[in-house]
Order: structure tokens, then sequence, then C-alpha cells
């Protein structure tokens, strides 16, 4: 289908003998924002970096924008327009703001250039006050608000982001979820893990939970809603 952003079919992954993901199916449309949960060790961050090429899978397939993409390495699917923001954030330390956010500059799949340096100060005014500063100088939420940032400046059409707000203070991880209310709002597809599933549905269309490595549940945020006996028994809420 034409709006099938990535199509995951089948996916096994294994870490040395330990099989993680046991044939998952996972899709991502254009516009759609989905809420990948589960508890820790489930396989939510083992099926980003799968989707990444991160990890390689050793049975299924991976479709980016309707071109099979399975076991290609991980900057051939950024350029297809995924953009993947790690838990860990991976920002250059050494380099200023300002450099971390240009030097991924580019435009987009289609030649979309929507974000650009100026509209991602419009949308994070905190590193506006500190381009000067070097990654290592940024609090934790600042980081994080930069490696979004960085990762919008490629101009997706999806945007990966694992553990969106582990470890941070309420108000910075407020500010967040804001700022994936506006990615949302902006066309962007999202996939987001975070622990918080009141936060997570209140910006997601559907959501996804994983258990050992399986999909159990696959439906809309209403859907969770209201199912608190799911909500319990796989997140422990």
């Amino acid at each position: 289908m034409a709006d099938l952003l990535i199509e995951a079919r089948g996916l096994n992954t294994y870490y040395g003998q330990s099989h993680i993901l046991r044939g998952i199916d996972f899709d991502v449309r254009r516009g759609e924002t989905i809420g990948l949960m589960g508890r820790n060790g489930m396989g939510k961050s083992t099926l980003l970096k799968t989707l990444m090429g991160l990890v390689k899978p050793r049975g299924g397939r991976v479709v980016i924008d309707g071109r099979d993409m399975t076991g290609c390495r991980p900057y051939e699917i950024a350029q297809r327009g995924v953009a993947y923001v790690p838990e860990g954030r991976g920002i250059f330390g050494n380099l200023s703001v300002t450099e971390n956010l240009r030097m991924a500059a580019r435009p987009g799949t289609r030649g979309q250039r929507d974000w650009t340096f100026e509209r991602v100060m419009e949308t994070f005014p905190r590193l506006k006050e500190r381009l000067n500063h070097g990654g290592q100088q940024l609090s934790g939420g600042e980081q994080q608000m930069l490696t979004i940032g960085r990762a919008l400046m490629t101009n997706p059409d999806v945007l990966i982001l694992d553990e969106a707000t582990e470890g941070l203070a309420p108000l910075i991880a407020r500010e967040i979820w804001r700022i994936c209310g506006l990615i949302k709002e902006s066309g962007i597809s999202s996939v987001i893990v975070d622990k918080n599933w009141k936060h997570v549905t209140q910006v997601t269309d559907r959501n996804v939970i994983l258990v050992k490595g399986e999909v159990v549940f696959a439906g809309s945020s209403q859907e969770l809603r209201e199912k608190p006996e799911l909500l319990e028994q796989h997140l422990g809420v």
C-alpha cells in the first residue's frame, strides 16, 4: 500500500543463541504515531534496532517505503527516510549544539525541507539559549531535545524514539511530550517507546505490546485504555 512506510514481516532476531524476536509483524503507515510497549527485556529496543539495520534478523524481512531493506546498513535505512533517537541519545559531546544540528541537515526523501534550523530553534527554545554549548555541557533533558532536533533536521518520514523520557525530570518530560505532539501534527510518522503508557496513549493512534519477543496486543489507544486487565498483565500498571 502506498501509505505503508515500514512493513516488517516474520522477524526473528537473535543475540547469540538467545532468540529475542519471535516472528514479529510490525507496520508503520504515513502520518501514524505508534506506541511500542512492554516490560524491560521484552524485545522493544531489539525490534527498533532490527528495523534500523543495527541488528540483522535471521528470518523475516523489513520493507521501507516499498523497498526490501532487510540486512541493509543503518545509513541506508536512514537514507530511506527513517530517523532514530536511540536510548542513550548518542550526541557528539565535543561538538556544539549548532554543530550537532547542522551536520545532520538534509532534505527528505521527497526533497522536503520542512524542518529547518530555524524551525528546530522555534520548537526547542531551550536549545536556542545554548547554541554554543558543547553536547557534554547539556543536561540529560537538553541532550534528549538535541537528539530529537538532530533527527528532525534530516526531514524524516518516520521518527523512531526509544525511551522518550527515561530518567528525565517531570517538567522536562512534559516538554518532550509536547514536542511529540508537534511532530505528530507535522505529519511525520513516529514510533515511541516509553514506560508512561498514559502519556504515550495521549499522542499515539495505535499501540503494540511485546511480551518475550511476541506481539500480544495491537490496537488503538482507545482500545488499550478500555482494557485495564491488559495493562496490568503486561505492563504491571
